[in-house]
This record gives structure tokens, C-alpha cells and sequence, in this order.
């Protein structure tokens, strides 16, 4: 998946925050922060969606942070309906530069899927509200922000939402409220269910081309 896969740990609200890094070939030259489906569901950090999501962050040149949310693997605490998980995040992009102090500006990329797409809305809102560096690339895939949104989001134009047209979790109804909601375009790829079966390398081209165009 990436030249190198390290692990690192940070700490949040409920203790430790496990996550692994997956290294591009080169100098990074900037971070990626990747959230993963939710834990009571089986989601983890090595879903495919969220390795799918790390190959493009690494072969644009960002190190990709893929952390286990409460309750899995080696992360401490339990599952907090998205709250304790947004305020974690918010934890590890503090805590960042005091491992990588090159990057001191909050992660280049920032992206969810399913369940990950709420907190990854929640912490962009709260950069914003704390007028803290945002994200150059905002990417939610599977969008269920709504599901555990427990503040207002408003997420930037440029954000690329991808949907599956035949998703049996989160409907393409229920992704296309929220586009809606926030006046965002939507790509929605033909015969896709909710985890982008046989749809992978396309999902990893379309995260790929919006990194390009946004010059991240």
C-alpha cells in the first residue's frame, strides 16, 4: 500500500489513540488525516475504503494517518456516537507537530467514510470555529455526517462527496440531503454499494484527480 507502514500514538480524552502511517516514496510533503466506519460495526483503520483513501494520499506525496477510534484495536475508551471521537481528532492534529514539526499547519487532506465522514465534518467544523489552518482537501465518501452530527458543519465548496448509487447503509437519498443541505455537487458511481465493491481503483482515481486539481 505505501513504501512504509509505521505505527504512532497520541492521546485523547479516553487515553491512548493507536493509529498506523502509511509513508509515500519520497519526502512527504505534507500529512493526511483518514477516518475509518464505525467501530461497532466492525470498522477499523484498515478498511478497505479508508486503504483505498491512504494509497491516494500517499502517492500525491502526503504521509497518511490512519487512526482506530475508541474501542478498536489498541485505542483506549469506547464508542462516543461521534463527540469523544471529533474531540480525539482534534487531540492528534494538536499533538501533531510535536512528533512532525515540519507540518505545523493541521493535516493537507482530511477524509472520511460512513461513519467517519461525521467526525471528519465535526473537526473541520471546529478548525473553523477555532480559526485554525484548514485542510486544503476535504473528502467524505458514504456520507452519515447527519446521522451523528451533534453541531452545525458547513463544509467547504470544494468538497468532494462520493456516493454509491446502490448503497444499502447510508442510501444515495440520504447522501444527496446533504449535498443538498450545503449546496455541494455529488459524484455518484453506477452499481456501487456502500464499500465501493469493485469500485476501489475508480474511488482511488477520483480522490487522486481532486488532490491534483487542488494543487494539495
Amino acid at each position: 500500500m505505501s513504501e512504509r507502514v509505521d505505527t504512532i500514538q497520541f492521546s485523547g480524552q479516553a487515553g491512548v489513540i493507536d493509529c498506523a502511517l502509511d509513508w509515500p516514496a519520497g519526502e512527504p510533503r505534507g500529512w493526511a488525516l483518514l477516518l475509518h466506519p464505525h467501530p461497532l460495526h466492525g470498522g477499523a483503520r484498515n478498511n478497505k475504503v479508508v486503504t483505498t483513501l491512504s494509497r491516494s494520499a500517499t502517492q500525491h506525496g502526503l504521509l497518511a494517518v490512519r487512526p482506530d477510534f475508541r474501542g478498536v484495536g489498541k485505542s483506549a475508551g469506547e464508542f462516543d456516537s461521534s463527540r469523544g471521537e471529533t474531540a480525539d481528532m482534534l487531540a492528534l492534529i494538536e499533538q501533531f507537530p510535536s512528533h512532525f514539526p515540519q507540518w505545523n499547519a493541521g493535516p493537507a487532506m482530511l477524509a472520511g467514510f460512513s461513519f467517519g465522514t461525521a467526525v471528519a465534518a465535526q473537526v473541520y467544523a471546529s478548525l473553523q470555529d477555532a480559526q485554525a489552518p484548514l485542510p486544503s482537501a476535504f473528502v467524505l465518501a458514504g456520507t452519515a455526517v447527519n446521522r451523528f452530527r451533534f453541531q452545525d458543519v458547513s463544509p467547504p465548496a470544494d468538497t468532494l462527496l462520493v456516493h454509491g448509487e446502490t448503497d444499502d447503509v447510508v442510501p444515495l437519498s440520504e447522501g444527496m440531503d446533504f449535498a443538498r443541505e450545503h449546496q455541494l455537487p455529488m459524484v455518484v458511481l453506477p452499481d456501487a454499494g456502500h464499500f465501493f465493491h469493485g469500485k476501489l481503483i475508480q474511488l482511488r482515481e477520483l480522490v487522486s484527480r481532486h488532490l491534483v486539481a487542488l494543487g494539495t
